[in-house]
């Protein structure tokens, strides 16, 4: 055989192996070809197949680390957002506290209520709203001003009226009962009846001294009223104290006890 003819023989009997070399690593190459393009990477020349699984590795291991390295900065970001979100708040707490405390300040006092009520009442009647009306006569403002006077006092007597309906008697302390004073009554003797119904009687009062207890002797003379001229002088008589029936005269003749010798 010629060099020619054993040179085709090689290349023939070559060629088959590479074939099934191809079919062998067919399905791989085209799975890898796959995957890369759904995850939108272009397709390059894939290293070899011992390679790829050293790549894969040490790639997981970066995200690992740095997923690890990731993770505390992120924890750290999260920390003060949540710390800051309080600060952020706490404004709005704050006036929602002060809020009540402001509605609930205290008025301020009335200036009105400091003026005597004549002053406040002028106030309050020129306040009222007022209606122009025609020009009246002095007689006839006179005349309406009275009618307005006799329905303000028949309004008066009727709440006068409403609340003394209305009031019930206190359980309070009692009145106390008064008891009439009894009128005084002496005895003495007339000195003198010269006037017209009245008599002259001296009051004799003998008491003891509260320092030296001797016997204290003492007169004084009043004026009674005498209607029917019945004592004479030196009669011992019976007086009683009534009201005043002149300029001196306050005691009433009541009977003659006992008649002069």
């Amino acid at each position: 055989m010629s060099d020619d003819e054993t040179k085709k023989d090689e290349t023939a009997e070559e060629t088959p192996v590479q074939d099934e070399d191809a079919q062998s690593a067919g399905p791989v190459a085209d799975e890898d070809s796959s995957s890369s393009q759904a995850a939108g990477e272009e397709p390059s020349s894939a290293p070899p197949a011992e390679d790829a699984p050293a790549a894969d590795a040490g790639d997981a291991s970066a995200e690992s680390e740095g997923s690890s390295d990731d993770a505390p900065a992120a924890e750290a970001d999260e920390e003060p957002a949540e710390n800051e979100a309080p600060a952020e708040e706490a404004p709005v707490e704050e006036a929602a506290a002060e809020a009540p405390v402001a509605e609930a300040a205290p008025a301020e006092p009335n200036p009105e209520d400091d003026l005597p009520w004549k002053e406040r009442r002028r106030l309050q009647k020129s306040r009222r709203p007022h209606k122009a009306s025609p020009a009246a006569t002095p007689e006839e403002r006179a005349a309406s001003r009275d009618a307005h006077r006799k329905s303000k006092a028949n309004e008066r007597r009727k709440e006068r009226a409403a609340t003394k309906a209305a009031k019930t008697a206190g359980s309070g302390t009692p009145k106390a009962e008064r008891d009439s004073n009894a009128a005084k009554v002496r005895q003495g003797i007339v000195v003198s009846n010269k006037g017209d119904k009245s008599i002259t009687v001296r009051i004799d009062i003998a008491r003891r001294h509260p320092t030296y207890e001797k016997i204290v002797r003492r007169s004084r003379t009043l004026h009674a009223h005498d209607e029917r001229n019945e004592a004479g002088e030196g009669d011992v008589v019976r007086v009683i104290e009534t009201r005043p029936l002149s300029k001196t005269k306050r005691w009433r003749l009541v009977d003659v006890v006992e008649k002069a010798r």
